[in-house]
């Protein structure tokens, strides 16, 4: 298998991130929604409106040089919460992997990244959103993250630094 490298992510990945911000958005509740489709929904949108911002960070997988997945941390406020907001001094985690990367650990290697270099920025907590049936539930749980909310059918989640 070819070796995965995890580098930061600039504003040359827009593109690639709204394209795992659509596969991290197509949940079991919500399958199959077109870019397009996906992206004008303003709740999925701000996930990467005017990326990079100062305090954006993010990190993208890799595999003979080509982009196979992406995680990213943004801040939020109560004026315009996301899904897995929790408090404006914590910010939400965003990951998707491409379909044929699934289930190899790329996932894993980006959240533990990005848990890494949040932590050298200081970062205490990250929060995230996830459906309940979405097989990365358990993956979170696995990397540290506990409910601190339930909703119709996905949880918010948090992970201390």
């Amino acid at each position: 298998m070819e070796k995965i490298a995890i580098r930061p992510a600039g504003a040359d990945d827009l593109r690639f991130l709204e394209d795992m911000l659509v596969e991290a958005a197509n949940t079991p509740s919500h399958p199959g929604r077109s870019r397009a489709e996906t992206l004008a929904e303003p709740e999925v949108a701000h996930y990467l409106a005017g990326w990079p911002r100062a305090t954006d960070l993010g990190v993208v997988a890799e595999r003979s040089g080509r982009a196979v997945g992406a995680a990213w941390l943004r801040y939020f406020d109560e004026t315009a919460p996301a899904y897995g907001f929790v408090a404006p001094d914590v910010p939400e985690l965003a990951i998707g992997v491409d379909a044929a990367s699934r289930g190899g650990g790329v996932g894993r290697m980006l959240l533990r990244e990005l848990v890494e270099v949040a932590k050298a920025r200081g970062i205490a907590r990250i929060s995230l959103s996830v459906e309940r049936a979405n097989p990365a539930a358990r993956l979170y749980a696995a990397e540290g993250f506990a409910v601190v909310q339930h909703r119709d059918n996905a949880d918010t989640m948090v992970r201390s630094l």
